[in-house]
């Protein structure tokens, strides 16, 4: 029998999700490849390991970017690899539902579900991040009443009002959790001539970064490579000198969430002043951004619990929904 499987193919990771099982992988949205004979050397955490440190024919590749496939073959290895990882004991091809942006055009759809076909689905459905990211953060999207999620991945920021099972209105800006980790490496190349790698950047994010005052200044120390003379160099960072450049970043999600607002129809954002505005998305964990969205639209601003998953468990539930979909499919051919 086969299974029905839930992917949210994010940009910085891929969570899968299987009927019945919930949550049985999480990795990063990375491969490494022999770039003499193709060959795939690694895949997700084994493949991150080799980040910054491999030889001249070994490449290390996250074939998404800004939310879409950039490489469609290496995508597609991926994605099979990870699937049979995760369905060792099956033998038929499952039917596979994958969340995609809310603005995705017409070209990026057809290319992920091209991917998931060649990675040996039976069939192949799609959802939009944010309605999964609510249904995952225990929304009630079902009545005619607004909800404003904004859901801040790697690569994406979807910001969207849910009515109805539906989004009514929704941005999606290709300016997330990558992004502000690019910002962190360009200060320090530009404020102390020191060049960083990807993954101290994004751990310095994790550590110190913040996007609001914090009740106490906090620093660390950061190890990268003299621009000067070449050699190794530390320096100690604070979280209040690391605040501004962060902090115009994540301005421009704030003006994303204001922009949706204003189009917004009246009785929805009536019901979004009265229950808030959920966040969800691995970069809603960034410290103090929810402060400062609350804080420039006056709105009271949640992180949904286990934020990081939301997507992917909103993209599992929504599986219970397949044989309809499938039945009214098979309705609309017979009609036509």
């Amino acid at each position: 029998m086969s299974e029905d499987i839930g992917i949210d193919l994010g940009t910085a990771n891929i969570i899968i999700y299987i009927k019945g099982k919930g949550i049985v992988l999480r990795e990063p949205s990375i491969i490494a490849v022999n770039k003499d004979t193709n060959e795939v050397i690694a895949v997700g955490d084994e493949a991150n390991k080799m980040l910054g440190r491999t030889p001249n024919n070994i490449e290390v590749i996250k074939p998404l970017k800004d939310g879409v496939i950039s490489n469609f073959t290496l995508t597609a290895k991926m994605i099979k690899h990870y699937i049979k990882k995760v369905s060792k004991k099956s033998f038929f091809a499952p039917r596979i539902m994958i969340c995609v942006p809310s603005q995705i055009t017409e070209v990026e759809k057809r290319a992920v579900l091209d991917v998931a076909m060649q990675s040996g689905a039976k069939r192949v459905y799609l959802i939009e991040e944010p309605v999964a990211a609510a249904i995952g953060a225990g929304i009630d999207i079902t009545k005619p009443s607004g909800n404003l999620v904004i859901d801040i991945g790697g690569g994406t920021t979807d910001v969207a009002v849910i009515s109805m099972n539906s989004a009514v209105m929704s941005t999606s800006i290709k300016f997330a959790g990558n992004r502000i980790d690019e910002t962190i490496i360009r200060y320090f190349k530009k404020r102390h001539r020191i060049l960083i790698g990807e993954k101290t950047a994004q751990h310095i994010k994790k550590t110190i970064g913040c996007a609001y005052p914090r009740v106490e200044n906090i620093g660390m120390k950061a190890r990268g490579r003299n621009l000067t003379n070449g050699l190794p160099a530390e320096i100690e960072i604070s979280s209040e000198e690391l605040m501004k450049p962060i902090v115009n970043d994540c301005m421009r999600i704030v003006e994303a969430v204001k922009s949706t607002i204003e189009k917004t129809p009246p009785e929805l954002v009536e019901d979004i002043s009265n229950k808030g505005i959920y966040m969800t998305g691995g970069g809603s964990l960034l410290h103090g951004i929810d402060k400062l969205i609350q804080k420039n639209t006056g709105i009271k601003v949640t992180v949904a619990d286990d934020a990081i998953s939301c997507v992917a468990i909103g993209t599992g539930k929504a599986l219970n929904n397949l044989d309809l979909l499938d039945e009214k499919n098979k309705k609309q051919k017979t009609d036509n």
